[in-house]
């Protein structure tokens, strides 16, 4: 090349071209840039990811040359960098009636109104760039493609990035985005069907089997998840993600005994994450490891000590080995952190009920159902608790109010049936407990124990016997 026959490169002018900026910023003096200068400094510090200079350069260049179209785009751009969409929009009309042929201008128009939220103002003005140059199509493509998913689009950039792969079969990359684009619109069934067709070309692409692990999960094919995410650690063994939401789906499978050395190779790459810790401890609680899981528990207390779970853990480790005074230490400890996990405060209405502390242990279970209503749990306990006391009675009026404020909860039917049947109100407990079937029959196993056979009617009976129930 002619450039290089003089020792002298195309990049050696951008170079010089960004010395002498800088050069003038440091001494504080003013010089003189031709416009080809100034287009190669503000597209280095774009490039560069450097905002701050991108803008001061497109201003200083914008004063040494009001009319140039190409240093006015570029301004355009940097602006839409900062975010001042507006502003971006001013400069773009003035250009529009400069060079109404310039689809450059037309893909920044559509970027702007795309930030400022008016999408099919936005799509207006990609498909008025794709009519001006038939010769670049693909490359316009792209940039509006970039732009959607800059702006997570995704449902929009579809239609363009399916235009893309018929220019540009031959990109494979195109699928990889066009698969993701489903992905985040929640159709699955395309996703994964295009991340298989890009896998057929790229075996070895990790990101790819993750995310594959990612769909299959949520459509809780967990199976085809852990198959995705070992494909993705046999290709990259240090895709700490893959790891991380492979010992999660085991530890969701209860199966304990394989999450506990998955986890352990995440914490060997991640060692400060207090999250793995704390699941790990827990794997190590359901496996009746009690010495391990406090060690993990404490681990991550010692990280984050404002983290609620695993002073949580702690707590059912202390009151499932009947050391209920520690256990509610650990349980307040946890529901000052977090009053909003109805789980917590469960538990610990549970320790004060182990302890006979009844009117408190009540209050928690209040709690918890303000909560989740449907915490299941929760209505069984307040149950027990009820019909031992004898206070089935007056326990009616608060659940009929109940009942009115939300409606067919399951647990709250229930509860009625019983106390009703228990206070010789057998029509009214027929009426709740086909209400409560109705609804969820198979959650009458929680609640067998607070409908003793002896008080069962002979319509009670058929109810049960007709949705198999005994």
């Amino acid at each position: 090349m002619e450039e290089e026959k003089f020792g002298f490169s195309f990049e050696d002018e951008i170079k010089q071209a960004v010395l002498k900026f800088e050069r003038m910023r440091k001494n504080n003096e003013s010089y003189f840039f031709d416009v080809i200068e100034f287009e190669s400094i503000i597209d280095y510090y774009i490039e560069s990811n450097n905002s701050l200079k991108a803008f001061e350069a497109a201003v200083l260049a914008t004063k040494q040359h009001p009319n140039s179209v190409s240093i006015q785009l570029r301004k355009a751009r940097v602006l839409l960098d900062k975010g001042r969409a507006v502003e971006t929009l001013k400069i773009l009309k003035k250009l529009e009636n400069i060079e109404p042929g310039n689809h450059e201008i037309y893909i920044a128009k559509g970027t702007a109104l795309g930030m400022l939220g008016d999408i099919q103002g936005a799509k207006k003005m990609f498909d008025h760039a794709l009519c001006l140059d038939s010769d670049d199509i693909e490359n316009i493509l792209f940039s509006i493609v970039s732009v959607l998913q800059n702006l997570n689009y995704y449902e929009h950039l579809i239609p363009y990035l399916k235009t893309l792969i018929e220019k540009e079969p031959e990109f494979k990359a195109h699928l990889y985005d066009l698969a993701y684009a489903y992905e985040k619109t929640g159709d699955f069934d395309n996703s994964i069907s295009l991340y298989l067709k890009y896998l057929e070309e790229e075996p070895f692409s990790d990101s790819a089997w993750y995310n594959l692990g990612i769909i299959y999960n949520k459509l809780e094919q967990s199976e085809k998840a852990i198959e995705a995410y070992d494909y993705a650690l046999a290709i990259n063994d240090q895709n700490s993600f893959a790891l991380f939401n492979k010992g999660n789906i085991l530890s969701n499978l209860e199966k304990y005994t394989e999450a506990i050395p998955v986890y352990h190779e995440y914490l060997e790459v991640e060692p400060d994450s207090f999250e793995a810790m704390t699941y790990l401890a827990e794997c190590y609680e359901k496996t009746n490891e009690a010495i391990h899981a406090k060690k993990y528990y404490h681990d991550a207390i010692e990280l984050a000590p404002e983290f609620a779970d695993p002073w949580f853990g702690l707590g059912v480790i202390e009151l499932n080995a009947g050391n209920t005074d520690d256990s509610l230490i650990y349980f307040r400890k946890a529901v000052r952190l977090d009053d909003e996990n109805p789980e917590f405060w469960y538990l610990l209405g549970k320790a004060h009920f182990a302890k006979g502390e009844k009117k408190a242990a009540l209050r928690c279970f209040r709690e918890a159902l303000k909560i989740d209503a449907y915490y299941d749990e929760v209505w069984s306990d307040i149950g027990t608790i009820v019909l031992k006391e004898n206070l089935a009675l007056k326990a009616i009026p608060y659940l009929e109010h109940a009942y009115k404020v939300t409606g067919d909860v399951p647990g709250i039917n229930y509860l009625l049936a019983s106390f009703y049947l228990q206070t010789g109100c057998n029509e009214k407990a027929l009426k709740h407990l086909s209400l409560a079937i109705e609804t969820d029959k198979n959650l009458y196993s929680e609640f067998t124990d607070l409908f003793p056979t002896k008080l069962l009617t002979t319509k009670i009976i058929r109810l049960l016997e007709k949705n198999d129930l005994i």
